[in-house]
């Protein structure tokens, strides 16, 4: 009798392959088609994108999956988004969903954590400044196993963006309710005895299996999320939890909980902060 195989770590390219499975493809292609923007997330975006068509304002969007924001976003009015995910399927879908509803939008196939690499954000080749805002909602960024590496798709991010650009992006959050954080204290205990699950890399880790597939996500408390923001060229703005922004439809409480907004600017090269 052979021994089961042990479970190994998560790592990106298992992420990458979660999100290229049917099942995966298939719910997000769904949300892009059907959910459009929630009501918190258009009430951030107003805040921080000028009106459209903003022709001169070009929006990056990171891990926009099968394009529910970017097309949102151009049928808002918006003209000059370019928008990545590391996911190939998901890409497809996007530019498939873009052009069925007559969206122009630039979509590549990229990895927020190597944009270095990819010739479409070479140093040269983003708008002339960088990019003047970025996006990486639906809690892309946390989807990146290891801190380091979800610092380095930080700093990749502000590297092709103007100086004073905005960068909104989404969390969980370890903190938001009683029940979440008596969760956390029990894993807690979990780590310290070493009983933790071990595909699991950092404190903060989760690995779960629904009905979109397998899901990696780390989940952050507040500390951690301002310290990476300080340590990779963005300056924090404002947070804040989405069931204090807007009471959104049952449809939109299915397909994704609670989750923390945070808003932050790109620091100038000398480091200066912008004007809050």
């Amino acid at each position: 009798m052979t021994k089961p195989s042990p479970l190994r770590p998560v790592t990106a390219a298992q992420v990458r392959a979660d999100f290229n499975d049917l099942r995966a493809v298939l719910h997000y292609t769904k949300a892009a088609h059907y959910l459009g923007l929630w009501a918190s997330e258009r009430l951030m975006l107003e805040r921080i994108l000028p009106p459209p068509p903003a022709a001169d304002f070009p929006i990056l969007e990171a891990g926009c999956g099968a394009g529910r924001i970017s097309v949102a976003l151009h049928s808002l009015g918006y003209r000059n988004i370019t928008a990545f995910d590391f996911a190939r399927e998901l890409v497809e879908q996007a530019e498939s969903l873009a052009a069925e509803r007559r969206a122009t939008i630039t979509f590549h196939h990229a990895d927020a954590t190597r944009l270095d690499k990819h010739p479409a954000f070479a140093p040269a080749a983003p708008p002339l400044g960088g990019f003047a805002a970025v996006l990486f909602l639906f809690n892309g960024l946390m989807q990146i196993p290891l801190r380091r590496n979800r610092r380095r798709a930080l700093r990749q991010l502000a590297a092709v963006c103007r100086p004073g650009a905005p960068l909104l992006f989404t969390t969980h959050d370890r903190d938001h309710s009683p029940s979440e954080r008596a969760a956390w204290r029990l894993e807690a205990l979990r780590w310290k005895e070493g009983k933790q699950d071990p595909r699991l890399r950092e404190f903060g880790d989760r690995r779960f299996e629904d009905n979109c597939g397998d899901t990696f996500m780390h989940l952050p408390n507040r500390a951690e999320i301002l310290a990476d923001l300080a340590a990779t060229g963005w300056t924090h703005m404002g947070d804040h939890l989405r069931r204090d922004l807007a009471k959104e439809p049952r449809p939109v409480r299915e397909f994704s909980d609670e989750c923390r907004f945070w808003v932050a600017a790109r620091r100038s090269a000398n480091g200066e902060n912008p004007k809050s």
